[in-house]
C-alpha cells in the first residue's frame, strides 16, 4: 500500500483505442485498480455495456465501449496477476465484463462483502460505505440515467467517476480494519466464487425452476414448461430481447398447464395474445409435443417442499439463536453467515452448505455442529442466552 493517494479531481472521458491503451499503460503497475460499469438490460437479453469506470490511486478515467470497440488493452489489464480489482457489489460488473471481454478480472476484491465482515451490515450500499469511511455524502440525481444515451453531460460523468474515486480511497481502509480483525483472508472462497464463470452460464435444461408458480404442475406438465423456457432462452437470444417479452412466465405456465397440441387450442388458452397465437403458435405446439415424446424418466422433478417435524423446527429455532449469538460476538449480521434455510438443510444433513467451509464455519459452523453433537448445551443465565460445554 505504499502508492500515494492522488486527488483524482477530473476525470477525463476516453474514447479512442490509442487514448485506451495510454491509459491502461498509465495504470499498469498500480499495486490495485477499481472498476465499476454502467449498463442497460431492460430491453435487450444481454447487457449492454455503455460506460467503464477506472481507477488507480493515482490516476482515473471513464472509456466508452460504445465508441471504443477494440476494448483489448483491458484484457491486458484484468488479467495482470499480481493487481489487485476492486468492486463494489461486483456480480453484475463481473457478468457483463466476462460476457464482453472474456475474462474474468482476477484476483479481485468486493468491498460490500467486506464490509460485512466488519459489521457495517448486509449487502451495504456503496453510498452508505463512502459516507462511513470518507464522511461523504454522494449525489443521487443521475441514479437514473440512460447510460445508453449520448452525448454523455460533465455532471453524469463526474457521477459516474464517483463510483470509482472514493472506491480506489476507501480500499485501503477496508484492507486496514480487516487487519486489525485478522479477517483479511476470510473472503478468499467467496471471491473465488464470484469469479467462477459457471456462475454466469445459464443452463437452459434447468429455466423451468425460475418460472414462479411450478411447484403447481405435475411431472408431465414440468416437461412442458422446460421445452418452452428452453425455446424462449434460444429466441430471446437470437433476438438478444428480454425473455418474457418472447413468452411470459403466466403464459407458459398456462401452456405448460393446457398441454395444448394444435393452433386452435393454443389459441384458447387465457390471456394470450394474437401476436404470439400467429407467430409462435406452431412452436409451441412443437414444444408440447416434444414434452410429450420425452421418456417419462426423463421428466423433470418437482422439488419436494422440505418438511421438518416440530421437534426439528425447534432445534432449528435453537440453531438460529445460536447463531446470532455467534454474529453478535463478533459483531457481523447473522443474515450474513448462515440463513434458516440452510440451518434446515444443516440438521437434515444435505450437501454443499456454506455454513461448513472458510469463515462461516469457523465462525458459526463448527459450533453448531459442536451443538448437534451435544457437546454444547445452550442455557438461560444471568437474563442472556450463553452456549457451555456439556459435560458427559
Amino acid at each position: 500500500m505504499s502508492e500515494p493517494q492522488a486527488n483524482l479531481t477530473t476525470c477525463p472521458l476516453i474514447e479512442t483505442e490509442q487514448e485506451l491503451t495510454e491509459f491502461c499503460e498509465k495504470i499498469a503497475n498500480a499495486e490495485y485498480i477499481a472498476i465499476d460499469t454502467e449498463f442497460v438490460r431492460d430491453k435487450t437479453y444481454f447487457c449492454k455495456l455503455c460506460l467503464i469506470q477506472i481507477a488507480s490511486p493515482t490516476a482515473i478515467a471513464c472509456i466508452d465501449p460504445l465508441v471504443v470497440k477494440d476494448l483489448s488493452a483491458l484484457k491486458d489489464l484484468f488479467s495482470n496477476p499480481t493487481q489487485t480489482k476492486i468492486f463494489h457489489a461486483a456480480r453484475q460488473d463481473l457478468e457483463i465484463l466476462y460476457s464482453d471481454l472474456g475474462l474474468m478480472p482476477a484476483p479481485m476484491f468486493d468491498t460490500q462483502l467486506a464490509a460485512t465482515l466488519l459489521g457495517l451490515g448486509e449487502q451495504i450500499g456503496y453510498g452508505n460505505l463512502v459516507q462511513h469511511y470518507l464522511d461523504i455524502n454522494l449525489a443521487k440525481q443521475h441514479a437514473r440515467t440512460d447510460w445508453e444515451q449520448r452525448p454523455l453531460n460533465t455532471e453524469q460523468l463526474e457521477y459516474a467517476a464517483n463510483d470509482v474515486r472514493y472506491l480506489i480511497q476507501m480500499y485501503p481502509l477496508v484492507l486496514k480494519d480487516l487487519q486489525k480483525y485478522g479477517r483479511q483472508d476470510w473472503l478468499e472462497n467467496d471471491f473465488a466464487q464470484l469469479l467462477d464463470p459457471a456462475l454466469y452460464q445459464v443452463n437452459s435444461e434447468q429455466l423451468w425452476q425460475k418460472v414462479s408458480g411450478n411447484q403447481k404442475l405435475r411431472r408431465k406438465q414440468l416437461a412442458v414448461l422446460q421445452q418452452l423456457c428452453i425455446w424462449r432462452e434460444e429466441i430471446a437470444i437470437k433476438k438478444n430481447k428480454p425473455r418474457k417479452w418472447i413468452l411470459s412466465d403466466n403464459i407458459a405456465l398456462s401452456i405448460a398447464m393446457s398441454m395444448p397440441t394444435s393452433k386452435s387450442k393454443v389459441a384458447n388458452i387465457r390471456g394470450i395474445n394474437k401476436a404470439t397465437i400467429d407467430k409462435d403458435s406452431e412452436a409451441i405446439v412443437n414444444c408440447v409435443q416434444k414434452a410429450l415424446d420425452t421418456p417419462e424418466e426423463q421428466w423433470p422433478t418437482p422439488h419436494k417442499k422440505r418438511k421438518l417435524d416440530k421437534n426439528q423446527e425447534a432445534t432449528v429455532d435453537a440453531l438460529l439463536a445460536i447463531s446470532k449469538l455467534k454474529a453478535n460476538e463478533h459483531n457481523i449480521s447473522v443474515g450474513a453467515i448462515v440463513n434458516r434455510n440452510e440451518l434446515e438443510k444443516l440438521i437434515l444433513k444435505e450437501p454443499e452448505l456454506a455454513i461448513v467451509n472458510g469463515w462461516r464455519f469457523n465462525l458459526v459452523g463448527e459450533t453448531l455442529i459442536q451443538f448437534l453433537e451435544n457437546n454444547l448445551k445452550l442455557i438461560y443465565i444471568d437474563n442472556k442466552l450463553t452456549l457451555i460445554k456439556n459435560e458427559q
